[in-house]
């Protein structure tokens, strides 16, 4: 086949309705009619991958059960992945004044500890609530403490686990944490075992079954739901209060807020914190008077 031909082919109205139809249908992505331009720009080395004739043969290609191989491909490619360590960094503060009874438990009674990075892209976020806690609990590295990462993109999942940054990647690191918490490789760090022992990276579409037994006392999903319509980010809300604890808490990115909060059982405490409904009221930093980083 013509490889170049799917290099400069314009995406047809057809090819964007098929792809943006499945991307909603299978990962809550909504793909407005402008963003068509994008969405070849993003695919087109994917049809050159492939060697296809153009965006009409692609989106036949990734319906179809032959296709299955270039999912994972697709999403990587529609998907952004941009962060960065300590995003929002007024989160990790309020995390801690959140979580102050629930630490003093794990520390001193032996109880279990459990967070979940829901949308942890390239690793950065769930790295940095493991350096943030353990950095002021130095003994959480030896407790029932662990932090469940999961992407729906299996391509940053492999990159996360292996914990290896380029050194331009950590330059926000807070002071003493790249000695404390990296080692030197060349050009750039390794997170240092104790972090890697903490956290696991697993694939997990948030629109399927979801295979978390347990609840989680902090749930952090930034930067995630703003890509779902209204419909897909209600469906969420119940399921997320469901894996949270009692006196646990949730965040949401900066430019996130969720609708009709007390109906979905909670409450908010902050711009973009929530709590369940019935919780105590808890000391969680206003993030409005932060703004966002």
């Amino acid at each position: 086949m013509n490889q170049s031909a799917g290099l400069d082919a314009e995406m047809t109205q057809q090819a964007f309705d098929a792809l943006a139809n499945m991307a909603h249908r299978n990962w809550g992505l909504v793909l407005v009619a402008e963003k068509r331009a994008m969405v070849a720009s993003r695919l087109r080395h994917r049809v050159r991958a492939r060697g296809l004739s153009g965006f009409d043969a692609y989106s036949q290609l990734v319906l179809s059960d032959e296709g299955a191989d270039e999912v994972p491909h697709m999403i990587s490619a529609l998907t952004t992945n941009v962060s960065h360590f300590f995003r929002e960094p007024h989160h990790f503060e309020a995390l801690s004044a959140a979580l102050a009874p629930q630490l003093q438990a794990v520390l001193e009674k032996g109880t279990r500890m459990r967070i979940w990075s829901a949308g942890c892209s390239n690793g950065q976020e769930p790295y940095s609530i493991a350096m943030h806690l353990l950095d002021a609990n130095p003994k959480l590295a030896n407790a029932d403490f662990k932090i469940l990462a999961t992407d729906i993109d299996p391509k940053v999942i492999r990159f996360a686990r292996t914990g290896e940054y380029e050194d331009r990647e950590v330059n926000g690191l807070p002071d003493g944490f790249r000695e404390r918490f990296t080692t030197p490789i060349d050009g750039g760090v390794s997170m240092s075992k104790v972090l890697r022992d903490i956290i696991s990276f697993r694939p997990l579409n948030l629109l399927e079954p979801w295979p978390m037994r347990g609840q989680f006392d902090a749930i952090f999903c930034r930067n995630v739901v703003i890509y779902f319509d209204v419909e897909t980010q209600d469906r969420l809300w119940p399921r997320f209060n469901e894996k949270l604890k009692q006196e646990g808490v949730l965040f949401l990115g900066h430019s996130e807020r969720m609708q009709a909060t007390e109906r979905n059982g909670f409450k908010t405490a902050g711009a973009t914190a929530f709590l369940k409904a019935g919780c105590p009221e808890k000391p969680i930093l206003q993030e409005e008077e932060h703004g966002a980083s």
